[in-house]
């Protein structure tokens, strides 16, 4: 027995009995099969004779048996007008049917009542058994209804035990939700944003959609999105923060790299020098190398190049969690471009001289974090993004200096952009940034930097050469020699002469080069940091440029200023032969400056341009030297008239003129052999004695001198006498007789001789012939025209003068006026 009972006044209950169900089911079957045994059994086949159509009948039956639709027959007979036949025949067939139905009952009735009677029992046994059910059900009743009412009990202790147990489900999932919203708020209110946000994300995964609560899960569904964009807000506000402490540091970023860099440089630069030192010395075969290890102390500067870049790291990250870093990505690139092109704006209240330093060593700071940044940072700046930043800068800063470079007039202030643009150059190449852009800038401007610095140096030239008072340099001491004279290898000789020292150079050769070697330094300086050859070969045409353009143009501007004095000429000449050799020196000092090996500077063709155009002006000096010479030769050698042409007596001891010339010869050679060369000198000599030789020719071609006698003539050969003499002595005393043989200062005097040998000749007709005047007057070939028109008016006034002597008696047959007139009349 199973009992189903509800709580209420409306339950329901059923009560079932095995038993009865049991028989119930027996009863059924019993009537089934009754029911079975009616339907199929078959009736005795009985022949009825009717009046109608046994065969119609027959095809009826069967098809009424068969369970065919009898439609079709309805439908014809009533379309055929004739339904009586087919309600007859159907009125038989139910005869027919009803005669068999009889027939079987009357054949089962036995069993029919046998099964009646079965039934009626049944029907007695069933009213029992209701009448039992009916008392059991009572006494059923009655025992349930405690038992349910204790289920009622139950039931409802079971659902309030249901309720209990969801809602303190429902508490632990909130309280756990509420724990999580505290921490959270806690990490929030700390500034530690990404436990907040891994909390937030583990709330929305395991708490969000279980939240029992509708309004709470309301409150946190809308309290999220406000924490993320608070979260979000802090960290770009500690973005920003960064970027302004980041701005405020890269200038001493920058400042702090490139000082390394100019160090680094500079040790560079002073172990090339050693180098060079020392192969010149294993070259020389004096070799004694010293080896040193030098440590570097780079923890200032590394201490310096250090930055924070956590805020950005953390910002990222956080962006990340919240997926939003394309946007953090943005924000931050648009940012750093926005100050970068902030910071080149240079401010027009302060000179760009000034805030040039500042500003590139800014934008070193700036790239070197960047490049920090994007090696670090997880893909927060692209390598294509800092690559237009840089393109940017450069574009920039080119277009600033060609700007700026454009208004500076000094090449000094050139030099300090250039070199310091060159250093923000060097560091950031360290950190893979493309110069070469912005060092090509610098390439354009080496023209106006040469042009104003060989302005500056024409300006010192010129003062140093007007300031020059044309006097030899005394040097007392050592270190005056040291300072003027080897260290531009000015020396002829390698012994160290006895002090006080006269240099055959005044005091504009030596200030002029150091301002040449000031020059180079500052044109290698401009040129080239790394000593290449293309930097010398630059250097070399700038230097021959100054030495030409500049030294020579103002050696020769001095030389033609007409007021120099022949001691002012001969210095000048004394000057530019020293300039000359020094060239070589200049272009050692270049080598060097640009780390070229010195030895290479020995080659025959390794020379200057300058030092052959140094040589003409010193020609030129020398020319103008000559002249002077030749003018205050003319002063003293005013032969038309410190000359008695027809003077009755030859002087004593020659004229007083020549005297004079001796003096000033002498005074002119013994300060030509303290300031000149040995070649120079004997130029000087050569120039004097051959312009007095051409003074003695001229005088006696000269219309001025209508005619002389032969006293006339001795006295100018006593005069000639004493000259040969001092010319021989002073050519042996100079030393020139041990490198000009060939060529003495006499030799020079020949044409004065042989004029001078044939006025005194007692054959003069012998000039007339050419083998004698070859061999004796070889000089005098290329003027005998004019020695025959002049030796014509000499005869004619000869025999003037002889024949009036003779007639007074006061010559004798053995005078040479009168060989001369004998040999005239001959």
């Amino acid at each position: 027995m199973e009992i189903r009972g509800g709580g209420g006044g409306g339950r329901c209950r059923v009560l079932q009995w095995r038993e009865l169900s049991v028989w119930c089911a027996r009863q059924r079957s019993l009537r089934g099969k009754l029911l079975h045994v009616i339907m199929n059994a078959k009736p005795k086949r009985r022949v009825v004779t009717e009046n109608g159509d046994a065969s119609e009948d027959l095809v009826l039956v069967t098809l009424i048996g068969n369970g065919e639709d009898l439609s079709p027959l309805v439908r014809h007979a009533f379309e055929t007008g004739r339904p009586e036949p087919l309600l007859y025949q159907l009125r038989n067939v139910a005869k027919k049917k009803e005669a068999e139905i009889e027939e079987l009952c009357r054949l089962h009735y036995e069993e029919f009542i046998v099964a009646v009677d079965e039934l009626r029992g049944v029907l007695v046994d069933a009213e029992e058994l209701r009448s039992e059910l009916a008392g059991d059900n009572c006494k059923l009743q009655e025992v349930g209804a405690a038992l349910l009412s204790k289920l009622d009990h139950l039931l409802e202790s079971y659902a309030i035990k249901k309720n209990v147990t969801e809602a303190i489900k429902m508490s632990r999932t909130c309280v756990q939700l509420l724990e999580l919203c505290s921490k959270c708020n806690s990490h929030v209110s700390e500034g530690r944003f990404y436990p907040a946000l891994k909390t937030i994300e583990l709330i929305e995964r395991n708490y969000l959609n279980i939240i029992p609560v509708k309004k709470l899960r309301g409150i946190v569904q809308e309290i999220i999105p406000a924490i993320k964009l608070h979260i979000e807000k802090k960290v770009c506000s500690e973005v920003n923060e960064w970027l302004v402490h980041i701005r405020s540091k890269a200038k001493h970023i920058g400042q702090a790299a490139i000082g390394h860099t100019s160090s680094s440089r500079q040790r560079d630069q002073e172990l090339q020098a050693r180098q060079r030192e020392a192969e010149e010395q294993s070259g020389s075969g004096s070799v004694d190398l010293v080896y040193s290890l030098d440590m570097e102390e780079a923890e200032a500067d590394s201490s310096a190049l250090k930055f924070d870049l956590t805020p950005i790291y953390r910002a990222y990250h956080i962006h990340k969690c919240l997926g939003i870093q394309d946007k953090f990505r943005e924000y931050y690139y648009n940012n750093r471009l926005l100050q970068l092109n902030s910071d080149l704006q240079i401010s027009s209240v302060q000179p760009f001289l000034e805030s040039h330093q500042p500003l590139l060593a800014l934008v070193a700071g700036y790239f070197i974090v960047e490049d920090r940044v994007m090696r670090t940072a997880g893909g927060l700046l692209e390598a294509s993004q800092l690559e237009m930043m840089w393109e940017t800068a450069v574009s920039k800063i080119k277009s600033l200096l060609e700007e700026q470079f454009s208004l500076m007039s000094a090449a000094a202030h050139l030099l300090l952009v250039k070199d310091y643009v060159t250093l923000l150059g060097a560091t950031l190449r360290q950190y893979g940034y493309e110069v070469s852009t912005l060092l090509d800038a610098l390439d354009s401007t080496k023209e106006k930097y040469h042009n104003l610095l060989r302005e500056e140096c024409r300006q010192q030239i010129s003062g140093t050469i007007a300031n020059d008072t044309y006097e030899q340099m005394v040097l007392k001491k050592e270190s005056d020699y040291q300072a003027n004279v080897l260290s531009f290898q000015l020396q002829t000789t390698d012994i160290m002469p006895a002090f006080p020292f006269v240099a055959p150079f005044s005091s504009m050769v030596p200030e002029t080069c150091r301002i040449v070697r000031s020059f180079i330094k500052n044109s290698v300086n401009y040129l080239s940091n790394d000593g290449s050859m293309n930097a010398f070969n630059a250097v070399r045409k700038y230097l021959d440029g100054l030495l030409i353009d500049v030294l020579n143009e103002g050696i020769l501007n001095s030389i033609s200023d007409g007021a120099l004095g022949v001691s002012q000429a001969m210095q000048i000449a004394a000057n530019a032969s020293v300039l000359e050799r020094a060239c070589d020196s200049f272009l050692k000092s270049a080598a060097i400056e640009c780390g070229i090996p010195t030895r290479s500077m020995d080659r025959p063709h390794a020379t200057l341009t300058a030092k052959a155009v140094l040589n003409t002006a010193r020609d030129e000096a020398y020319m103008q030297l000559l002249d002077l010479v030749n003018n205050k030769l003319n002063e003293y050698m005013s032969l038309t008239e410190n000359v008695g042409w027809t003077s009755d007596d030859v002087p004593q001891g020659g004229h007083e003129y020549m005297n004079e010339v001796i003096i000033y010869l002498d005074t002119l050679m013994s300060t030509a052999q303290q300031i000149l060369p040995l070649n120079a000198l004997y130029k000087v000599g050569v120039g004097a004695f051959e312009h007095i030789s051409n003074s003695i020719m001229g005088a006696f071609l000269s219309d001025s001198v209508k005619r002389f006698n032969a006293n006339a003539v001795m006295a100018i050969n006593n005069d000639l006498k004493i000259l040969e003499n001092f010319a021989e002595e002073r050519f042996h005393s100079t030393g020139l007789s041990e490198i000009y043989k060939d060529g003495s200062f006499r030799a020079y005097l020949i044409e004065a001789r042989q004029l001078i040998n044939l006025l005194l000749s007692s054959q003069p007709e012998n000039f007339m012939n050419p083998v004698i005047r070859e061999k004796n007057y070889n000089n005098l070939e290329h003027q005998k025209d004019l020695f025959y028109k002049k030796l014509l008016e000499l005869v004619e006034h000869v025999i003037i003068k002889c024949a009036s002597e003779f007639k007074s008696g006061k010559v004798s047959t053995a005078s040479p006026v009168y060989v001369m007139a004998d040999c005239v009349v001959g």
